[in-house]
């Protein structure tokens, strides 16, 4: 499957939202001083657990997906990258490589 160009930069900056996004949930969260997240003892509530279990699905999805899109923009550059090397090779004429195999 190709990506297109659009498409790959989306999902790599889809990764990086991703882990800016939930790095940050979970340490607000970390730090929640409503008694949402931890007891008066300080244990965990199951808020903190439900929380903390959705962002690091979401995490690691939106690692996965900026994954994809980093091998599809690496891609699309090595084919890039390709495509001068075979337009450079097309640009020699006939003529001077055929005086050299005389």
């Amino acid at each position: 499957m190709k990506l297109s160009r659009p498409v790959s930069w989306f999902l790599l900056a889809f990764g990086v939202w991703s882990w800016f996004i939930w790095i940050t949930f979970v340490k607000n969260l970390w730090k929640d001083g409503s008694g949402l997240a931890f007891d008066d003892a300080g244990d965990p509530t199951a808020y903190f657990w439900v929380h903390l279990l959705l962002a690091v699905a979401s995490f690691l999805l939106g690692t996965v997906i900026g994954v994809i899109g980093f091998r599809g923009v690496r891609a699309l550059r090595r084919e890039a990258a390709a495509g001068t090397a075979d337009t450079a090779d097309q640009s020699v004429s006939p003529s001077s490589s055929s005086s050299s195999a005389s």
